[in-house]
């Protein structure tokens, strides 16, 4: 599962998206016949049978394959990738994992009866991994489709089925339960720790973007990670999240975040008890992103490396002690700060370096899309067909922030 070079675009009918964005907003938790029945007191309101939930369900299923060039590998330029989306609107509008389809030259939306028709992405976000396509509507019939249900009313122990196209055996369903909710994936960047439901119902490469739905019908969450090397540990994109995110998408074709543009870690007792040095407490700058605002201000990275039980550290970097007045020593302080920050807010920074205190006032951008999100080089390469396999975390350093 992966994540511009040219971002294809769609233009919508402003009045189309106003309906749109409506119909998802009202449609989180309910059904054609109304309000969602609460967890235990479902069954008269929903199939009464799998086959019938998967036969309600599985027309709005679609297979996706996607062709792109990979230029930072020669040996597989032409990568392909397989996965799945589901169909959210009549007019053509189909949701699914931003690594599926993100940078993709080609894509091919395959519908339950077999026919393919081109697809076009309408906005992505790969930080959430979340996408929105569209593909023509039908001159004849309309387009089946699903409504988003509300995340929030899941417990863990509720069953759930995910429908999808794992290594390329279409429309196929599996069944597990709810194992965990708010979760967030090992080793994933601070910057990436979306909350996530955890599911032991079978997630293979090919599921990516397919529907998790609940004993109603009601698309609860999408595919997107499986944990390598182990079994029956499934993760998706919760609905609830996926509705915040799909207006930006459908407005902006991207999710608009405010962006400083350094990477690094807190300043923890460990280090400290290393280097019998006095460091200040506060966010340590290990690298800074070329282009950002924190290289117009001449914030500085580190200089060199030294390992902390097994987790790699760049020393010598600025240390933000203090953003807008508030001391900065905790993950949750930073979180509060900066989810009251936009584009164009102007943070004052209080930093230290080579022990000496230094104020700074910068205007924070747009974060851009980043170089491991494109994909390709997210991937490192790998063989010409793939079926975008969902494995994430474990690769990046636990304590690593980026903002």
């Amino acid at each position: 599962m992966n994540r511009p070079a040219a971002r294809p675009s769609f233009s919508i009918d402003v009045l189309a998206l106003v309906g749109i964005v409506g119909a998802l907003v009202l449609a989180g938790g309910t059904t054609a016949g109304g309000q969602v029945p609460p967890p235990g007191q479902r069954s008269a309101a929903c199939p009464d049978s799998l086959p019938a939930l998967y036969a309600q369900v599985s027309p709005a299923v679609v297979s996706i394959t996607a062709i792109s060039i990979n230029p930072y590998d020669a040996d597989h330029r032409i990568e392909r990738v397989m996965g799945s989306g589901v169909i959210i609107d009549p007019s053509g509008l189909i949701l699914s994992n931003s690594h599926v389809v993100f940078g993709r030259q080609v894509i091919t939306v395959t519908l339950d009866g077999g026919t393919a028709l081109p697809a076009k992405v309408v906005g992505a976000d790969p930080v959430f991994d979340i996408a929105i396509l569209r593909i023509p509507t039908p001159s004849k019939g309309s387009l089946p489709a699903v409504t988003l249900g509300n995340s929030a009313e899941l417990l863990v122990g509720e069953e759930v089925y995910a429908i999808g196209n794992p290594l390329g055996l279409e429309q196929t369903l599996t069944r597990g339960v709810v194992s965990a909710i708010n979760q967030t994936l090992p080793g994933a960047a601070w910057s990436l720790m979306e909350p996530l439901i955890q599911t032991d119902a079978a997630i293979n490469p090919g599921n990516s973007g397919g529907p998790l739905i609940d004993p109603c019908g009601l698309v609860v969450g999408i595919t997107t990670a499986i944990l390598p090397g182990a079994q029956n540990i499934g993760f998706a994109v919760p609905a609830n999240l996926i509705k915040d995110v799909v207006p930006q998408l459908l407005d902006r074709g991207r999710v608009v975040r405010p962006w400083l543009g350094v990477q690094g870690q807190f300043i923890v007792p460990e280090l400290k008890d290393l280097l019998r040095v006095p460091l200040v407490d506060g966010f340590l700058i290990e690298a800074v992103e070329p282009g950002s605002p924190a290289e117009q201000m001449d914030l500085q990275g580190g200089l060199f490396e030294i390992t902390i039980q097994g987790q790699p550290v760049l020393l010598g970097g600025d240390i933000i002690t203090q953003i807008n007045g508030a001391a900065i020593d905790d993950p949750r302080k930073l979180a509060r700060t900066l989810g009251e920050q936009k584009v164009g807010s102007v943070l004052k920074l209080t930093a230290m370096r080579d022990g000496k205190a230094r104020t700074i006032e910068v205007t924070l951008g747009e974060r851009p899309v980043l170089l491991w999100e494109v994909p390709g080089r997210r991937t490192g390469g790998g063989p010409a067909t793939t079926t975008g396999a969902p494995v994430r975390g474990g690769n990046a350093a636990g304590r690593t922030i980026l903002f």
